[in-house]
């Protein structure tokens, strides 16, 4: 199987970075919305074990298409890379009611905005993203490149890491955080906001000093 040798970070400059990746690539990148969609058994074993099942839906100019993805547990701790495996699908509504059907639940779904740059560093092509998810605070970037398998692996994050530097982005601004975490943290946010705005203020939280 595959690896996505991929490295994720926080943007700081989104402007500066976008110039920088426009005037690699000679183009202004592809815009597109990503609709994610992850399946896990009832008791959420792939998560606990760290695997991923998706179901995507991009939406661009050349129109939608959708891609069912297959990620197995990271297999460099620091990356957080995974194996991956993914086909296209034909009927993404038949599709999810064949997982539906097997027994898979849907556990998150939420929606990425993306900009995409095809990129060569020493022959090796490179895929960039700029990516905004309207639920969390920030633009990320992501940049990856395939691995054969573990053994490539080292030589392929070190092209990666080589493209960031490149790009400006520094150590410190890497992040291993995935974005399913990420929106089930910011949702719970909004849900306990919500309830403590429904129960009002508790007795006592007056002005009137007593105690």
């Amino acid at each position: 199987m595959a690896i996505e040798a991929e490295l994720k970070a926080r943007v700081r400059e989104p402007e500066r970075l976008v110039a920088g990746l426009s005037a690699w690539a000679g183009a202004a990148g592809r815009a597109e919305v990503y609709r994610d969609v992850y399946f896990d058994r009832p008791g959420g074993e792939l998560t606990a074990g760290g695997a991923e099942l998706r179901v995507r839906t991009v939406t661009g100019e050349a129109g939608a298409r959708t891609v069912l993805t297959y990620k197995g547990a990271a297999v460099d701790e620091v990356s957080g890379s995974k194996p991956e495996t993914e086909t296209a699908v034909a009927d993404p509504v038949a599709l999810r009611a064949i997982l539906r059907g097997s027994g898979l639940v849907e556990t998150v779904a939420f929606e990425k905005r993306c900009r995409n740059w095809e990129l060569l560093l020493d022959g090796r092509p490179l895929l960039a993203t700029v990516v905004e998810v309207p639920e969390l605070a920030g633009v990320f970037l992501e940049v990856e490149t395939p691995a054969d398998d573990e053994a490539e692996l080292p030589s392929a994050l070190a092209a990666v890491r080589l493209a960031l530097r490149r790009l400006g982005v520094a150590d410190a601004d890497l992040t291993t955080e995935l974005y399913t975490d990420a929106v089930a943290r910011a949702r719970s946010r909004v849900r306990r906001g919500a309830q403590s705005s429904l129960r009002g203020p508790t007795a006592g939280s007056g002005s009137d000093g007593s105690r």
